[in-house]
């Protein structure tokens, strides 16, 4: 049963690869760096959280900008998931959430769309890490393995307390389209612990999901050992 529901919209990925054990150091107790072709993956996801709703109420919040700064691993059982490096969000409400670990910090966020490219800002209160891009949307792709990989989970951990937390999450497929990036600075990466990227990240944009499901977030289990 779905606790919260939401749209998740004019979303941009770019996508730099890393060495695991740089991940790993950043990881607590209980999960592992998830890799594809040899590398970790960190993300930075900025998009409008639209129809931001408790499960079943009429009302929903106005639509705001969050940005996401996100890595790929393997927590107990190896069920995959997202480990969030820094949440960064114009809406204080969404701020609860850093009862159960989620990284959120208030910003300064906008975004601003024209006909041919789509421009987002952002710094967090405080001045701590600050970004700044622009990409040009291009036309549909079929997503490439690696496209899948990179765009596709369907939870989140968190740690709270000394424990690990797991929000299941659910939405149609992302329709994934081409985008060339014209003009990137950030700080967000190294504010979260990383040396700033070496190359020039993979990038791809969706106009968004609609109807995603965010379940009950609840204390993630550890694997017994088999005795013998």
């Amino acid at each position: 049963m779905p606790a919260l529901r939401a749209c998740w919209l004019t979303q941009t990925f770019l996508h730099w690869a890393y060495a695991p054990e740089l991940i790993q150091r950043l990881l607590p107790d209980g999960l592992m760096v998830d890799t594809f072709d040899g590398h970790a993956w960190v993300g930075l996801t900025p998009f409008v959280m639209a129809d931001v709703r408790p499960y079943g109420s009429p009302v929903a919040l106005a639509a705001f900008p969050e940005t996401n700064l996100r890595t790929y691993v393997r927590g107990p059982g190896g069920r995959e998931g997202l480990w969030f490096l820094s949440i960064e969000v114009a809406s204080p409400v969404m701020l609860a959430a850093r009862a159960i670990g989620a990284p959120y910090h208030l910003g300064r966020l906008r975004l601003v769309r024209s006909a041919e490219s789509v421009t987002y800002t952002g710094s967090r209160s405080g001045g701590e890490s600050a970004y700044r891009m622009t990409v040009r949307p291009g036309p549909p792709i079929h997503p490439t393995h690696r496209d899948v990989w990179l765009a596709s989970r369907w939870r989140a951990f968190t740690h709270s307390a000394g424990a690990l937390w797991e929000t299941p999450v659910a939405h149609e497929p992302w329709p994934l389209r081409a985008a060339r990036l014209d003009d990137l600075a950030e700080s967000v990466t190294r504010a979260a612990g990383l040396p700033a990227p070496a190359e020039e990240p993979v990038v791809h944009f969706s106009d968004g999901v609609h109807k995603v499901r965010l379940g009950l977030s609840r204390p993630v289990r550890p694997q017994s050992r088999r005795q013998g």
